[in-house]
């Protein structure tokens, strides 16, 4: 322990240099008052670009086994070093995800209903705080869907998994979900279940891309939006379309999975996606590393 008498006196504010204004490192929209636990979850999920690549693997929860993910944690060996954020149950996580694995995790805490079910849309969290404390979770996910027959149900799963995990800096991340009704991916539609998530307290939305007025629903969401799947795409270069296209008019990032993992070149569309969510490429530029990174003739 260090000698009492050897401790120097704290200066006066006439001898310290101009304090400067404390300022963020990195824009995360409405994030700004956040407590600092809340914050720095979130800026584990996103870049100092103000950008993210999430990659999703939940979708066994409800899909059973998914064509190319058989086998998650070979499906993602090669692909986490360039997510920023892993979506996932948590029987996934604790079987197949390496937890010296150093990616943020979103946890999916909502579920209990399948394909072969009556309807998608009757969801409950399945998931305790304990567990999402004991997993040391970035942040957690659920669906909410909106204008179906449970509406009312999905939405109050939203308020009250906020209200747990608002106590524990804990954001979480709703998915507007419109389960078998891929017609209500409008603007219109989306504006209002992108709202309705942030007011119930979503620190992040998940959200469909659509190629008309996304800008609308992206400037009407208080909180980061997100893209999952867009537009049914034949080509590589549609899903970097559609990618810019939404990180032009608002978006942060990306929540992609069936279009990376499901692809013959998976290591190369992670790639080719990084360049355009961190690095600004173009549609066209990203292409271009897809072609070189890939191994013509052979499916990584």
């Amino acid at each position: 322990m260090a000698d009492a008498e050897g401790i120097l006196e704290a200066r006066g504010e006439g001898e310290l240099p101009p304090e400067g204004r404390p300022t963020r490192k990195k824009p995360i929209k409405g994030a700004d008052t956040l407590d600092w636990g809340m914050r720095n979850r979130l800026s584990q999920l996103i870049r100092d670009d103000g950008r993210c690549q999430f990659l999703p693997i939940d979708h066994g929860y409800f899909q059973g086994p998914t064509h190319c993910l058989e086998r998650p944690g070979e499906t993602i060996r090669d692909l986490l070093p360039y997510a920023d954020g892993l979506f996932v149950t948590r029987g996934v996580l604790r079987t197949c995800v390496d937890p010296d694995e150093g990616t943020p995790i979103i946890l999916r805490v909502s579920g209990a209903t399948s394909v072969v079910g009556k309807d998608l849309a009757n969801e409950v969290i399945t998931t305790s705080l304990e567990e999402m404390v004991r997993l040391n979770v970035a942040a957690v996910g659920l669906s909410i869907f909106v204008g179906s027959a449970y509406e009312k149900e999905t939405l109050q799963n939203l308020a009250e998994l906020v209200n747990r995990c608002e106590g524990y800096g804990i954001p979480v991340m709703a998915v507007t979900a419109v389960g078998k009704e891929l017609s209500q991916r409008t603007a219109r539609y989306l504006s209002l279940s992108c709202r309705i998530a942030a007011e119930l307290g979503a620190k992040i939305v998940k959200t469909y891309y659509c190629e008309e007025d996304f800008d609308k629903v992206v400037s009407g969401c208080p909180v980061p939006v997100v893209m999952a799947g867009g537009p049914k795409c034949e080509t590589a270069l549609e899903v970097f379309q559609f990618v810019y296209d939404g990180l032009q008019k608002g978006a942060i990032g990306v929540n992609l999975g069936r279009n990376v993992w499901q692809h013959p070149h998976p290591v190369a569309m992670m790639k080719a996606l990084n360049a355009v969510i961190h690095v600004d490429a173009t549609p066209e530029e990203a292409f271009e590393l897809f072609e070189e990174s890939r191994q013509p003739g052979k499916a990584e």
